[in-house]
Parts: structure tokens; C-alpha cells; sequence
């Protein structure tokens, strides 16, 4: 079983995905802490109700980044996990952290990448420039983490249209509904060890026959 990690800053229907996932047998693995940089953020009150320890590591508790960073990359290792997933998670990850979990760190993006990505495109900026750019389709990407911002290897994409008259909240919520659907999955298929990686090409090969 997998000791999962989670990192987040908002109301945490990601997690709760994940939460639910573990419980019913879904995903092989345990949360064993959700680790905010946000004080207020609701995905805390869905650890306490689930029981999974959490912390908050906030940057205006420190006297610099650098200080937030060191207590945030030693919370996470200190519990030493098998997987790190960035779920709705606006903080900045260490680069200790990254370093030290090649291919074991996974977050969720609201657009398919490489298209609106990148510095500064997090949250309702993604979808505020998909409607102005005029796309047709936007969508949810699942990755792996590395330095860059964005530009590690996708595990999973999903597109969903772009309707004229479209409104950042509506194509948000269209997008998030496939990420509900393709975080747990790529999670599930961490924790069986079905996902290699071959330069940037992600393979996931099928649970079936496998004893874990």
C-alpha cells in the first residue's frame, strides 16, 4: 500500500475524489497527510472528517520563502512518501522536494497542455484566456512534476468543448468534473505500478493479473 501525500490550498473536491477513492478500495494506498498553504482552505475540514493528519504551512508564518520552503519540503518528507499529488495546490513546491521524488509527484491543470500553461496560469487565468483566445475545446491534464512550471510528462488528458456564450465558472466546472474522473485514476495507477515513463511518453499498462 502506498503512502500518498496531498497538497492543497482550496475547498478540496480533488481530494475528496482521492479520499473517497482510498476508502472503497479503489486506490491501493493511504493518505497519510494533506499538507495546505492556506489557513481557511475547506480541504482541511475533509482530512479532519476523514481522519488523515494535516498541517499548514503558510509563507506569511515564516520570515522568508526560503524558511516556508525548507518546513514544507521537510513536512512532506518527513512523511515519507510513495506519491505527492498537487491537488488545486497554489503554493510553491520546494525544489528539494522535486529533486528528491523524480516521477512521484503529480498534479492537475485546467487546460490541455502545452496550450494555456505555464507562469501565471493557475485557477479562473486558465479559463479567462481559453474564452478569449476563442479556442473550441479546452480541458484537464494529469502529470508529473519536474522544475519547470507545467512541463512535466502528461499521464492523462481529457478535452470537454468551449460553448459560445461560455463563462470562466461554466467551463471551469465542465473541466473539473474530468478531473474528478482522472485524478483517481492516475493515483490508482501509481499505486498498482502501472505508469513508466520513457523520455516524455508516459505508458500505463492494464491492473489486470497484478497481485498488489
Amino acid at each position: 500500500m502506498k503512502r500518498i501525500v496531498i497538497c492543497v490550498s482550496g475547498g478540496g473536491t480533488n481530494l475528496q475524489t482521492i479520499i473517497d477513492a482510498c476508502q472503497s478500495g479503489m486506490i491501493n494506498g493511504k493518505i497519510v497527510l494533506v499538507l495546505s498553504s492556506a489557513r481557511k482552505a475547506y480541504a482541511l475540514e475533509r482530512a479532519k472528517k476523514a481522519g488523515i493528519p494535516s498541517v499548514v504551512i503558510h509563507k506569511d508564518d515564516y520570515p522568508d520563502m526560503s524558511a516556508c520552503q525548507k518546513a514544507r519540503h521537510e513536512a512532506i518528507m518527513s512523511a515519507k512518501p510513495d506519491l505527492v499529488v498537487l491537488a488545486g495546490f497554489l503554493g510553491i513546491l520546494p525544489k528539494e522536494t522535486i529533486a528528491a521524488l523524480p516521477f512521484r509527484i503529480i498534479n492537475t491543470h485546467p487546460a490541455l497542455i502545452p496550450a494555456f500553461c505555464g507562469k501565471g496560469m493557475y485557477g479562473h487565468f486558465v479559463h479567462e484566456a481559453v474564452l478569449a483566445y476563442g479556442a473550441k475545446v479546452s480541458g484537464s491534464t494529469i502529470h508529473f512534476v519536474d522544475e519547470g512550471t507545467d512541463t512535466g510528462a502528461i499521464i492523462a488528458q481529457k478535452a470537454v468543448p468551449v460553448y459560445p456564450n461560455d463563462t470562466p465558472d461554466a467551463l471551469a466546472a465542465r473541466v473539473l468534473e474530468q478531473e474528478h474522473i482522472l485524478l483517481p485514476k492516475a493515483v490508482m495507477d501509481f499505486c498498482n505500478d502501472c505508469i513508466t515513463v520513457s523520455n516524455r511518453t508516459v505508458s500505463i499498462r492494464s491492473a489486470a493479473g497484478n497481485d498488489d
